[in-house]
């Protein structure tokens, strides 16, 4: 069974040059969980969702893939 993207994290990170290492010092988590987060191996939670979009200073909906296209 392959993964499903659920999460942009890896690519909103990217466009804004920052790296998962820097993320994991701002929220107090490992980079081995980011990693995990940016390949979409596990999720983060909500709450985390929330700090991480406060902290990139973007809509928390900006780092989910949406779950249908639009026609």
């Amino acid at each position: 069974m392959s993964k499903r993207t659920i999460n942009r994290l890896k690519a909103v990170l990217a466009e804004r040059q920052l790296t998962g290492k820097w993320l994991a010092d701002q929220l107090g988590k490992s980079v081995t969980t980011v990693s995990r987060w940016c390949t979409n191996e596990t999720q983060p939670s909500l709450e985390a969702l929330a700090e991480i979009a406060d902290l990139l200073e973007i809509d928390m909906r900006d780092l989910i893939v949406p779950s249908r296209t639009q026609i």
